[in-house]
């Protein structure tokens, strides 16, 4: 295969939109990482699909609660973008966060927020493809995305 950094320099000429990802395991620590491998799946059911690195660790408790939360972020939330990607800090220190019925963690304030059950869970190379059934959403149209092309923040 192709040399890597090429590989993702040519990714990153697609621009994505740029998400946190969420769930609670069953003693109701909060998880989560940031994610802009997010696209539509269907309208009827209505699915979406996210794609966490094989060995994220969130991972486990997402596969463990069978539930998780996507959370588009706006324009202003980048630090909140930067501190989900990093490893050894409380990331829900800061941010207002809610809970779906699910008991999802949301971020308040975001582009849009969905909370789905898991549907499907695919092997894919060093990644995994996550489907879910979207349980409940919300959107504010008025709320600029935070976008992401060639490795910068938009």
């Amino acid at each position: 295969m192709a040399d890597h950094r090429a590989l993702r320099d040519a990714f990153g000429c697609f621009a994505t939109g740029v998400t946190i990802v969420t769930a609670t395991d069953g003693r109701g620590r909060r998880v989560g990482f940031t994610a802009n491998s997010f696209a539509s799946v269907s309208l009827d059911p209505p699915m979406l699909l996210v794609c966490p690195a094989a060995g994220a660790s969130s991972l486990a408790v997402i596969r463990e609660s069978g539930r998780f939360g996507v959370s588009v972020l706006a324009a202003d939330q980048r630090a909140l973008a930067e501190r989900f990607a990093r490893r050894g800090v409380d990331r829900f220190a800061e941010g207002a966060w809610v809970e779906a019925e699910s008991g999802v963690p949301l971020l308040e304030g975001a582009a849009a927020n969905f909370a789905c059950r898991l549907a499907h869970d695919l092997p894919a190379g060093d990644h995994v493809v996550l489907i879910g059934l979207i349980e409940s959403f919300r959107a504010a149209p008025e709320r600029a995305p935070l976008t992401f092309l060639r490795g910068r923040y938009g």
